[in-house]
């Protein structure tokens, strides 16, 4: 995300202006450190009320039953909130924690940190896993996680600075909240000279955070041959929106040059070994698999098109005959290429793509020439194919402002598609827009509602609330029926969906609803396993990879990886393995990186086990704060099957071909309402079967509650968790 260098000729001059502007309001020393095995034994905790800055130890507990990153920040949590807690309150934590594999040079995909907060849209904890390089820059300061409550009083920052042993806390009134401009200034505040600005990195959130609860952090990296920080977001549930209620303007790390040898690994050459196979893999079979290197997720786009997965118009159909405008064919001609996109050194899948020189056509910024990061699939898939928009300059433009104003383009995507088809509903008109024309295919209409939402100002802040509230808004004001807005709206538990279509897959219905959460994929993304390929068709089955694939994906968040090189790349022979799905051999290398860095020598089992217990740990945790049980895990009728007789009819021969072939009941002279309200009761009961099997696969009650047996099994059978199950049982 390059600030535009033609706007502004002075930069180092207004950053040493800005600086000079900033006013300490608590400092402390500490002594840098590296970790040892992966671990520092120490984390740091930020109170901005009383301006508390403290070093905390890391127990062997936590190490053994949270591992790091999600689990250690869902510990804290934990800890620092009760169940009358909410997102607001200062004593809601923001917890950073990148993981004891995090920061490896060795392995793709080792650069993330975990982001846990309460949401401001579900009320219970949100995980998000998130590139750029603070997290690990920090560890190698000497934190394991960063823990941040309590408000400040006006705008600060919080600047951990490695080389100079200093922490601090400081008022920065003059610099730019829009995440584009502060990444960049804060990156030239404190980096020592050219040559040290890779060692900054920033975590912000902009203007529209303050407005809306789909506010997004974006972590930075300095990008040396764009000459320009770089943006990834961690973009699910209101992060950044928890951040700017804390006034908090930006976190700035300054931390030392990287090195392959940072984590003190116990057997640096067994994860070097591992590292050089996995290389080779991306090297030889990327540009026939995924073309990630080329594309990123882009190259899915077309994918989930031809096989009727692409959200179109708020879910309502699979494909779309202008999908081709936004595809990967054109994102490989935007996205510059040549150059390695990695956003963590030593990832040779080099996902993050950029598109150079975008001529911002709207808002603050109209004129301004800026890099745009992606999009990727979700975000073409949400602000494109779902609101009816297949012009790749609009979706750019969409990108580049979600990224600056700090907001998530997944829930921004599902929302305004919504607020489309209520549109096309009826539901909405200009008079409650307030003049906002609001309809599918306009890109104009979408960005007017974006800055709405920056500028806290009109519709946009309806509709910044997102829609589980739009939902409840709209029938409070007789807008609309409550069961049609309760069918057509998109989220669960309060989180809108990312971007399936998940209507002929039972397996991903379950693996959207069924989360901890909420509707995001990066639990359990089953669509081809269960629709395409076929190889789960009985209730056990699918209840087995809806015990699994949740199970193995929360590894991943514990340790600080991306779970891309896992599956997105795929060794020659997969496919002759005995669970192909699993990718067995990519398993067995994660087990050796884990033990290669920590020096604890774990196998799949073991791996699950960890996994398990954290996983349960968050179950039990949501029952605390009023979810978490079978009421909270069914979808929005639009993910299971046919809404309206549009949607019906667009898929008239299939719907009717599974009436008869299915339930047995011959479609012939049935209205098309009768043939619905029969799919409908069907599919509806399927899914409740699917919540039996999966509830009694995971060890929980018939209604989602984590039973006394599956927690002493799984080693969470804490005093305290224990009391909150059994309440529920």
């Amino acid at each position: 995300m390059a600030y535009d260098y033609t706007k502004r000729t002075d930069l180092k001059g207004d950053v040493d202006k800005q600086k000079q502007a900033h006013k300490v309001l608590k400092e402390i020393t500490f002594k840098p450190a590296l970790p040892q095995r992966g671990y520092n034994d120490r984390t740091l905790y930020v109170n901005l009320t009383d301006l508390t800055i403290e070093e905390r130890p890391v127990t062997q507990q936590m190490k053994d039953k949270f591992i790091g990153g999600r689990g250690f920040g869902l510990w804290f949590l934990w800890n620092a909130t009760q169940a009358s807690t909410r997102w607001n309150d200062p004593e809601n934590e923001l917890i950073i924690a990148p993981g004891p594999l995090a920061g490896n040079t060795q392995y793709p995909g080792s650069g993330k940190s975990l982001v846990v907060t309460l949401s401001p849209m579900t009320d219970i904890p949100i995980d998000c896993n998130v590139g750029g390089y603070f997290g690990p820059l920090m560890k190698f300061c000497g934190f394991d996680a960063l823990e941040i409550q309590g408000k400040a009083a006006r705008d600060v920052i919080l600047v951990i600075d490695g080389p100079k042993g200093r922490i601090a806390i400081e008022e920065a009134p003059l610099e730019n909240v829009d995440s584009h401009v502060a990444a960049e200034v804060f990156t030239h505040q404190y980096a020592d000279d050219e040559k040290d600005l890779p060692n900054v990195s920033v975590v912000s959130a902009g203007r529209a955070a303050d407005h809306t609860r789909i506010g997004c952090l974006n972590f930075s990296w300095y990008d040396l041959r764009r000459k320009a920080t770089r943006l990834k977001q961690a973009g699910r549930g209101g992060t950044g929106t928890v951040f700017r209620d804390k006034k908090l303007k930006a976190l700035v790390v300054h931390g030392f040059p990287v090195k392959g040898d940072q984590n003190n690994p116990a057997d640096l050459e067994r994860i070097a070994r591992i590292g050089v196979k996995m290389h080779k893999e991306l090297h030889d079979f990327d540009d026939s698999q995924c073309h990630m290197r080329r594309q990123g997720t882009a190259h899915l786009v077309e994918i989930m098109d031809a096989y009727d997965l692409l959200p179109v118009h708020n879910f309502q159909y699979g494909n779309h005959p202008d999908t081709p405008r936004i595809n990967s064919q054109v994102w490989d001609k935007r996205f510059t290429q040549g150059i390695p996109d990695g956003c963590w050194y030593g990832c040779s899948m080099a996902c993050s793509k950029g598109a150079d020189e975008h001529q911002v056509m709207t808002g603050p910024y109209r004129g301004h020439s800026n890099t745009v990061d992606g999009p990727e699939y979700e975000t073409a898939a949400g602000v494109g194919a779902n609101c009816g928009i297949f012009d790749p300059d609009w979706l750019l433009e969409c990108n580049f402002y979600c990224d600056v104003y700090g907001i998530d383009t997944i829930s921004f995507g599902t929302l305004c598609a919504f607020c489309m088809e209520c549109w096309q509903r009826g539901i909405l008109n200009a008079e409650r827009t307030g003049g906002l024309e609001i309809k599918f295919g306009s890109g104009p209409a979408q960005l007017e509602l974006m800055h709405q939402m920056a500028e806290g100002r009109g519709f946009g802040l309806i509709a910044g609330q997102g829609v589980a509230r739009m939902k409840k808004i709209f029938a409070e004001k007789g807008w609309g029926e409550a069961q049609l807005l309760n069918d057509i709206g998109m989220e669960v538990k309060g989180l809108e969906f990312s971007q399936y279509m998940s209507k002929e897959s039972l397996a991903q219905q379950g693996g959207y609803s069924l989360t901890n959460k909420g509707p995001q994929h990066d639990e359990a993304w089953l669509i081809f396993m269960d629709m395409v390929n076929k190889q789960i068709p009985t209730f056990e089955d699918k209840a087995e990879a809806l015990f699994y694939f949740p199970i193995f994906r929360t590894w991943f968040g514990l340790n600080g990886l991306c779970k891309l090189p896992w599956n997105d790349i795929e060794p020659a022979d997969n496919a002759r393995t005995p669970e192909p799905a699993k990718v067995p051999e990519h398993v067995q290398n994660y087990c050796e990186l884990f033990a290669g860095i920590t020096g604890r020598e774990i196998d799949r089992h073991e791996l699950l086990r960890m996994s398990r217990g954290v996983y349960n740990f968050q179950r039990v945790f949501n029952l605390r704060q009023g979810k978490g049980q079978r009421a909270h895990d069914r979808p929005p009728y639009r993910a299971v099957g046919p809404v309206t007789v549009e949607e019906y009819t667009s898929r008239a021969e299939r719907y009717d071909k599974q009436l008869k072939e299915i339930l047995g009941v011959d479609p012939a002279g049935k209205s098309v309402e009768e043939k619905m309200a029969l799919t409908r009761e069907h599919r509806e009961a399927q899914y409740e079967k699917l919540m039996d099997a999966v509830y009694k696969r995971r060890g929980w009650t018939p209604n989602g509650v984590p039973t006394l047996e599956t927690l002493k099994e799984v080693g969470m059978d804490f005093p305290e968790l224990v009391a909150v199950v059994e309440q529920h049982l």
